[in-house]
């Protein structure tokens, strides 16, 4: 009976659309690796550590849109996953967990691998089930696959997330030789039928009223996937000088006439002088621009946000209204309803961004070599199809600060964590024949090495490691930066570089320590090939550091006059 409703379990994945599934090896949770292994629509893969598989089945949802499933053996393999089930949560990537668990009277009785495994992951799933103990009765059995049903519909359906299946199971755990693994001819199927929310005629009457008192709005989308429906509103919005809209770099909405060096400026009160809006207007998650956050906490204004479902966030402080509808359903209204706004204001903007896109370039050019310098050149030679992912810490914050980027961005900014970013593009690589960049400091990319442990061909993967042997942000941070303790206690120097790694596991290398080496090895890093490659940028830190420091001085300077 064990290895039938497990066989149901994953016949019902793939009847509502599941598709990928990442297992670990064990014992205990092999009938549901077997099940999952034979399935003819369910491509599974095998990834030995825990925590790197779940940042890779993470890497795989955020580019499908759909759910992925994990599976994993009892005890600590679990509490493995629980980075990137976290993550998950906050960047509302669905995903599906089934760990296998010891039965019930087992638990802490000295029995191996058990731990307390029910609601594990507490918060940081939108809910976790218990499946049956024992399935002797038609009503456990129905309700195995209730839970199913409802877990991958609350997986998908808003805000997607990661959902808990946790699953006693006792032994016999392997087949007969010869058994073959065939599904229920019954099997029950529940199938969600979403809706686009929109808003109440009356309501959108109060928002026109307040609209009318509005003339200086801003537009600030959060982090998000690419839709190009919504950036064609958004540029029509501003070619019509009635929106400022703000762009992170993983909003994935940045056009000609958004605002995306604002990082340069904003920190800056003299400068900001009179951008402060009345009403600003949000949709998406998180935020890259530390700068941009303060400045709105600091200013008098009204803040809607539009989002489909409860839960809205209040980062600046200034929430007055949620608007519990689809954001192209409300921006379609906008374009039609806004009035006139204040062109000056509009200009004001524009102006400032202009000034830092025409000079930037030629500062960063006549600067030191370093990894700003570097990186600047390095992605004007990303093709246009590549999907980046980008690791926390420096690199995200680098590439917000140079302004507009057209390629997908992928970024862990959930959490925030530098683990998995690797893992995270890997999964991403598996779901593509595009080209996939990573874009990552030597932290983030060694504690993650684990990512490239596997059998799989990543053939379409380029990685530009920046290494400063160090943690090189903390140098920014006022706190740290300031202590004797900062070498060995926050950046915790290290001395590994990317050439033993790409030989260990067949990739292609090569190494830039001077300006004049960047744009053949660009040229390398980007040619098609058989294997993936790395592209190793050496820097000291405090000279980057040193170099930031004097580029944000001259675009203050021309900022100011």
């Amino acid at each position: 009976m064990t290895n039938q409703i497990i066989t149901d379990l994953v016949a019902i994945c793939a009847k509502k659309g599941i598709e990928n599934a990442i297992l670990s090896p064990g014992s205990r949770c092999a009938p549901l690796t077997l099940a999952f292994a034979r399935h003819p629509e369910i491509h599974a893969r095998t990834i030995s550590d825990e925590r790197s598989a779940a940042f890779i089945a993470l890497g795989m949802a955020q580019k499908l849109n759909q759910p992925v499933v994990l599976v994993c053996t009892s005890g600590s393999a679990a509490l493995n996953y629980y980075p990137a089930i976290a993550e998950a949560f906050f960047q509302e990537v669905p995903l599906l967990i089934l760990t296998a668990d010891r039965p019930s009277e087992w638990i802490d009785q000295w029995d191996g691998q058990t731990i307390y495994q029910q609601e594990v992951y507490g918060k940081h799933v939108k809910k976790s089930f218990q499946f049956p103990d024992s399935l002797n009765s038609s009503d456990q059995i129905w309700y195995a696959h209730r839970i199913v049903n409802e877990a991958i519909n609350l997986a998908k359906t808003g805000p997607a997330g990661p959902v808990h299946i946790n699953i006693p199971l006792r032994e016999p755990f392997y087949p007969k030789k010869g058994e073959q693994f065939i599904a229920s001819k019954e099997l029950h199927i529940v199938h969600p039928h979403p809706s686009c929310k929109q808003l109440s005629h009356e309501a959108l009457e109060q928002l026109k009223a307040k609209l009318a008192q509005v003339n200086r709005l801003v537009i600030i989308p959060g982090q998000q996937k690419p839709n190009p429906k919504i950036k064609k509103l958004l540029k029509q919005l501003a070619l019509q000088k009635k929106v400022v809209t703000v762009t992170d770099t993983i909003s994935n909405l940045s056009f000609e006439e958004s605002i995306s060096f604002h990082d340069h400026w904003l920190g800056n009160e003299k400068i900001s002088e009179g951008l402060a809006p009345d009403l600003i207007l949000t949709f998406g998650k998180s935020l890259i621009s530390k700068p941009l956050k303060q400045f709105l906490r600091r200013n008098p204004l009204s803040h809607w946000h539009i989002q489909a479902h409860e839960g809205a966030r209040d980062p600046f402080q200034h929430l007055t209204r949620h608007l519990d509808c689809d954001p192209l359903y409300f921006l379609e209204w906008l374009a039609e309803h806004i009035p006139s706004m204040n062109e000056s204001y509009f200009s004001r903007w524009q102006s400032l961004e202009s000034k830092v896109k025409e000079n930037l370039p030629e500062i960063l050019s006549n600067a030191e070599f370093g990894e700003y310098q570097a990186l600047h050149r390095v992605i004007r030679n990303i093709p246009e199809n590549s999907k980046i992912h980008l690791a926390n810490s420096m690199p995200v914050r680098y590439m917000n600060f140079l302004g507009k980027i057209h390629q997908e961005i992928s970024c862990n900014r959930g959490t925030s964590g530098i683990d998995g970013t690797n893992s995270s593009a890997v999964g991403c690589a598996f779901t593509t024949k595009d080209p996939v960049t990573i874009i990552t400091g030597d932290m983030a990319f060694f504690y993650d090495r684990n990512a490239f442990w596997h059998n799989y061909s990543i053939a379409n993967l380029r990685i530009i490691l920046l290494n400063n042997h160090a943690g090189g942000i903390f140098r920014l941070i006022d706190g740290p930066k300031d202590q004797p303790e900062l070498e060995e206690f926050f950046e915790t120097k290290q001395a590994l570089n990317g050439q033993s790694l790409a030989k260990e596991f067949g990739f292609g290398y090569s190494l830039v320590t001077q300006a004049h080496e960047l744009d053949s090895q660009i040229k390398e890093l980007f040619a098609p090939g058989m294997k993936a490659k790395i592209l190793e940028i050496q820097s000291e830190s405090p000279k980057n550091t040193e170099i930031l420091s004097l580029v944000k001085e001259k675009i203050k300077l021309l900022l100011e006059e």
